[in-house]
């Protein structure tokens, strides 16, 4: 199959996928999702493969939303044109979001080799594995750009790292490094950037040679008593807190600042 923004390597049993946009920081883009779910969706149902790694190609994982079409949407709300406050993102075809396909997938391991940022953090939250180099800077961006933690990851956060550490995070946005990513667990481990996809293609591999059934089964209930919780609903409700705030001058206010590359003035706006 042909892509345009991921790179797919098959090692063994083991299948990866790349976010392939290096030049943007492997930003998000609706095209990379969308050939990055349909391939999990593809090795989902391939004999050949039994664990999954998503890494990103360059010096990023995933620098989260595209700010530039942030700007245009702000541009076309103001002229009239249209450009009301969407879901963060388009979802897959069966309308599942990246959590709830996590859910279903082969064993994943997120191989976090440089910024995951905002979405591009949360998007690894509702897989089984997250590893990284002491490099990577993980942050919940999304307070300073004047919006809210999307894909349930209000939930998932507080499960993976504590509900202290998970308020810290998503409160402050600050950007950790990879090291006290290790430290609070939002990370499994650290491993060196010169070994860190080997180290990731080497434990899904541990994961792709057990009983597939019996994985599946496994990982279905962890799920299952995980989300007692609806976890839709969960999503709906982020969703529909995401969407007002961008309709608030702090969202303007944030995307203008980071367009002319200075700290945003939150204080000064109303809202």
């Amino acid at each position: 199959m042909d892509h345009e923004m991921i790179i797919t390597e098959q090692h063994g049993r083991v299948g990866v996928i790349k976010f392939n946009r290096p030049d943007k920081l492997n930003s998000l883009h609706a095209k990379m999702g969308a050939e990055a779910r349909g391939q999990i969706e593809a090795w989902n149902v391939d004999r050949s493969i039994g664990a999954i790694v998503l890494t990103g190609e360059g010096r990023a994982f995933c620098a989260g939303a595209d700010m530039g079409g942030w700007q245009r949407q702000i541009e076309r709300r103001e002229e009239g044109r249209g450009g009301e406050p969407a879901a963060p993102r388009p979802q897959p075809a069966r309308e599942d979001s990246w959590t709830e396909m996590w859910q279903r997938s082969k064993p994943s391991v997120c191989a976090i080799n440089g910024p995951a940022i905002g979405a591009g953090l949360t998007i690894t939250l509702g897989a089984d594995v997250r590893i990284a180099s002491p490099q990577a800077r993980l942050s919940m961006r999304f307070v300073r750009v004047g919006v809210m933690p999307e894909l349930a990851s209000t939930y998932l956060l507080s499960h993976i790292v504590g509900v202290s550490h998970a308020l810290d995070l998503a409160m402050s946005g600050r950007i950790i490094s990879g090291d006290e990513a290790g430290r609070i667990g939002l990370v499994n481990r650290l491993v060196e950037p010169d070994k860190l996809l080997d180290e990731a293609i080497a434990l899904a591999g541990e994961y792709a040679f057990n009983p597939p059934a019996s994985v599946r089964a496994t990982k279905r209930q962890i799920w299952e008593n995980l989300t007692s919780v609806d976890i839709r609903r969960v999503m709906r409700e982020e969703i529909r807190e995401f969407v007002a705030a961008q309709r608030r001058p702090h969202f303007k206010e944030a995307v203008t600042a980071f367009r002319e590359k200075r700290d945003p003035d939150f204080h000064k706006v109303e809202g």
